[in-house]
């Protein structure tokens, strides 16, 4: 990581300590002896092939700009030789980013977000915030802390499933 040192530059310094982080292995998963979890963080960024067309390609996100999207990708692996029960992952949100509108996703998972710091966990439809008046008011995107996925059936033994979704730098 290239170390920077003023305003947007600091801000990407940030930014990219919060990627280490998460690159690391941030995802938290229930029986986490029995699976293998591992979380990547990419930008997509476009590039003209020799055709002249566009093409959007994810690459490793070493530094970001405000305004480039970022996506993070978990797989879970179950390395035991028994089902895997009750399997939950769970991401943070950075505070320098913003979730993308339905970028989460994963097979056979029911998704939530949390604007709490993950103490509590709702659909977007559900989520309140209180603003500083002491109102409480709908969550937006910008509030989101943390986002959660909930497997609905075991995971075999030597089975994969991945989860994804994408935020962008403010």
């Amino acid at each position: 990581m290239s170390v920077f040192t003023k305003g947007k530059d600091m801000k990407r310094q940030i930014v990219a300590a919060c990627i280490a982080v998460l690159l690391s292995g941030f995802a938290i998963a229930q029986e986490a002896g029995q699976l293998e979890v591992q979380t990547i963080v990419q930008k997509e960024v476009v590039t003209t092939n020799d055709a002249g067309e566009s093409e959007t390609k994810l690459v490793e996100a070493n530094t970001v700009i405000p305004g480039e999207r970022v996506v993070y990708t978990t797989t879970i692996r179950n390395v035991g030789s028994e089902p895997a029960e009750n399997v939950v992952i769970t991401n943070p949100i950075a505070s320098e980013l913003t979730y993308e509108s339905g970028s989460a996703f994963g097979a056979g998972m029911v998704i939530e977000f949390s604007v709490d710091g993950g103490n509590t966990w709702a659909s977007p439809a559900e989520l309140t915030v209180v603003d500083e008046d002491g109102n409480a008011r709908v969550a937006t995107e910008e509030d989101y802390t943390h986002v959660r996925w909930v497997m609905q059936n075991d995971l075999a033994a030597g089975a994969q499933m991945m989860a994804r979704f994408s935020a962008v730098l403010d």
